[in-house]
């Protein structure tokens, strides 16, 4: 058994109920309404079923904008919409996650892989988000769901030798067009506009839990620092593959109202690509809360290549 599994306890929660959606990642949480300010006890509930289950699940919240700013500001400071491709007109902390928005960027042509498009949100910047917060307005009868994986589990899942390599290493972290073509003209633009390099620990110690998550962000992560490239190649094929394997993912089933919150220091997410094959609209919006600078089992912190830290975005 997977000692992250034996290891599993369920703080004592009073204000919210967790019901948790598999076995390592996923949890849905009731008894609060996310419109108003929490109470301290709730925040701190949150957070902690949060830290344990990795990404967790809200129902019928029916947030504004605004609301949805102020749920976020409980948890910590936060960032500009997104750092390359910018905000929401009118609301510089929201970043609109459209149906079209995959099909703006990418054409057919695009190298497919059983881990295209799992990612960290933002791995390329030097402190990547700590959290994110998704919200659903306008969500298809069936199709485009969501899935998050647990890169603690993932780790725990390694054999003792190979952790105990991939504790020792670095990992390139690029915000770049993807390998083997199929890039727009215009999203080569904005990226090339601004650049974002970092080089980040493979194994990432979780600053609140002290737990090790496999810091691999398929969509980001380039190379393996100090290998030769076909050593890197093959060692993260080996990892992406791992970290997607679905004992230790969840699938969310979106309705109109709902919210993902997930902690991007633990976790990869897979937008769906199924919404393309229908006409039905989707439309979400995301924040992110400011994150850390990742820190390895060695004590040593990420640096930055190109480009600056995501800062926190204040409105008067």
């Amino acid at each position: 058994m997977n000692a992250l599994v034996k290891n599993i306890t369920s703080p004592a929660y009073q204000v919210i109920t967790v019901e948790p959606q598999s076995v390592y990642t996923g949890a849905e949480i009731s008894g609060v309404d996310l419109s108003r300010p929490l109470t301290p006890q709730a925040v701190a509930e949150i957070r902690a079923a949060l830290l344990q289950w990795k990404v967790i699940f809200f129902r019928d919240q029916p947030l504004s904008h605004e609301q949805h700013v102020a749920f976020g500001k409980q948890f910590g400071d936060l960032t500009v919409g997104h750092p390359v491709f910018g905000f929401v007109e009118g609301h510089p902390h929201i970043y609109s996650v459209g149906r079209n928005r995959l099909k703006e960027r990418f054409t057919d042509e695009r190298l497919v892989r059983s881990w295209t498009g799992w990612h960290t949100d933002v791995t390329a910047a030097v402190n990547p988000p700590f959290a994110s917060i998704l919200r659903g307005v306008s969500i298809p009868p069936y199709g485009g769901d969501t899935q998050w994986t647990n890169l603690v589990a993932a780790y725990q899942g390694l054999s003792p030798t190979l952790r105990s390599f991939v504790d020792t290493l670095k990992g390139e972290h690029r915000f770049t067009v993807p390998e083997g073509g199929g890039a727009r003209p215009e999203f080569t633009q904005k990226v090339a506009a601004t650049p974002l390099v970092s080089h980040h620990p493979l194994v990432r110690v979780h600053p609140e839990t002290g737990e090790r998550a496999l810091y691999v962000s398929p969509s980001f992560l380039k190379r393996i620092v100090g290998l030769q490239p076909r050593e890197s190649e093959q060692l993260l094929a080996l990892l992406f593959e791992h970290v997607v394997r679905p004992e230790y993912t969840v699938r969310f089933k979106w309705r109109e109202g709902s919210l993902a919150f997930w902690d991007n220091r633990s976790t990869a997410h897979l937008a769906p690509v199924d919404i393309f094959d229908t006409d039905f609209d989707r439309q979400l919006y995301r924040i992110t809360l400011v994150g850390d600078v990742p820190v390895g089992p060695d004590g040593v912190a990420s640096v930055a290549i190109e480009g600056k830290p995501v800062i926190a975005h204040s409105v008067e």
